[in-house]
């Protein structure tokens, strides 16, 4: 879901996991490895949302790296355990995206996280993000 107001964010959206047996450590516990990929994944579907997909843009020349990266575990996530990961776009411009993150299972908050995207060009150069991305 979208929204294009004066609110703290630009747009947001949110996927739901089943947690994987390989996601897990030998105690059946998320391993922290998981979250960053888990980040991905929304933040992903958040731009296809707006109509963007990374492929296209890669192919025009359009990289984004993470710069920077915080997560905070607030609660354990175990095998089998369905999650939900909810991304916000974060008001942004440049040459960087910044998505705050917030992972819950049946409304219990278990993890936090926050990401800055720096966006590049091909040579790995910045360059300032699309307008269309911005919101």
């Amino acid at each position: 879901m979208s929204s294009k107001t004066a609110d703290t964010f630009v747009a947001e959206n949110t996927i739901h996991i089943r947690v994987r047996y390989a996601e897990c450590d030998p105690m059946g516990l998320a391993h922290h490895g998981s979250y960053p990929i888990w980040l991905e994944m929304a933040r992903t579907e958040l731009l296809r949302e707006q109509g963007g997909v990374y492929r296209q843009l890669e192919e025009q020349g359009i990289f984004f790296v993470v710069a920077r990266m915080s997560l905070r575990y607030q609660r354990p996530i175990r095998y089998d355990d369905e999650i939900d990961v909810r991304v916000r776009l974060e008001p942004s411009a440049g040459v960087k995206l910044v998505h705050s993150y917030e992972i819950t299972r049946d409304g219990e908050k278990l993890a936090k996280a926050q990401t800055t995207l720096a966006c590049v060009d091909r040579d790995g150069k910045l360059r300032p993000v699309p307008e269309a991305l911005l919101g």
